[in-house]
């Protein structure tokens, strides 16, 4: 099993039965964990559960109000599944948490701020959960056959820097790096709290000589950030952006442990081959 898939790589739960065993360990291990899964999956628990109506908590209205039935599942079972995989490394019933949204609708936990950190994305079938002690983290998911055209977006998504790169690119590989760095940049602005209300031009990427994304600011605040973007269910690009302000603390107060920001991701990383392959086994890291 390559590095990326024993720490690094989104795990399947399949419903509320777990594994939490093994998201338990992962968020021992480095501090966070994303999780993947399929609301239909957790469909017949969520709606079975006789605490859906505490589950759902704040949440219940719109969940309530949502017009189309399938919009309104979905977004009930995302809901649960987040509450399921923060009880888990906290210790906790699911029905015990409070979640509430920011105003750039960041999901937080009441009562537990600066303790845990999450984010949420989901696309088509696919629901994805982060958590995090060490500081605020950020997911966003996208499938590999959206077709996202550069020509007509470059300008909203891509710093001039990152537009000149990716149009001296092949057309498979453009569309691939295109769709990589979209996803990089929402899961960013979410964990910065900001979502599609920050611009996406105003934050540069690039990559750096083992193919890593890496924050195009080079100032100390911008090499706090990891970054990770993974295929899942051989179909679903998940990017993933996370600040470790714990050991960014003991950094600057001269407390070293060892290690900075961004050396724990560098060490899980694997190497697949390019996005456009189809014979990618499920949540493998990306470089392209």
């Amino acid at each position: 099993m390559s590095g990326a898939q024993a720490f690094g790589a989104p795990l399947h739960v399949a419903g509320p039965e777990g594994p939490w065993d093994e998201v338990c360990d992962r968020f021992e291990s480095v501090g966070r964990a994303v999780v993947h899964t399929t609301w239909g999956e957790w469909l017949t628990a969520a709606l079975l559960d006789p605490e859906l109506r505490g589950l759902l908590g704040r949440d219940r209205p719109r969940y309530r109000q949502s017009p189309a039935a399938a919009g309104r599942l979905a977004f009930a079972v995302s809901r649960v599944v987040m509450k399921h995989t923060a009880a888990a490394v906290l210790g906790t019933a699911p029905a015990a948490l409070d979640i509430a949204y920011l105003p750039g609708g960041q999901p937080v936990l009441r009562g537990f701020g600066g303790e845990l950190w999450l984010s949420l994305a989901h696309t088509e079938e696919l629901i994805v959960v982060a958590v995090s002690r060490g500081g605020p983290v950020g997911v966003d998911a996208e499938a590999v056959t959206r077709r996202v055209s550069f020509e007509a977006l470059q300008g909203q998504v891509c710093t001039p820097q990152e537009a000149e790169l990716l149009a001296a690119l092949p057309e498979d590989r453009r569309a691939a790096r295109f769709l990589r760095l979209w996803t990089l940049k929402e899961a960013y602005t979410k964990a910065l709290g900001q979502g599609m209300r920050r611009g996406f031009a105003t934050v540069g990427f690039c990559w750096d000589g083992d193919g890593r994304a890496v924050l195009a600011d080079d100032s100390p605040a911008a090499r706090a950030w990891s970054f990770t973007t993974c295929l899942v269910r051989d179909r679903y690009l998940v990017s993933e952006a996370c600040r470790d302000t714990a050991q960014n603390t003991a950094r600057d107060r001269g407390q070293g442990t060892g290690q900075v920001a961004g050396q724990v991701e560098d060490r899980l990383r694997d190497d697949p081959g390019p996005l456009a392959g189809t014979g990618l086994p499920p949540a493998q890291t990306v470089r392209s």
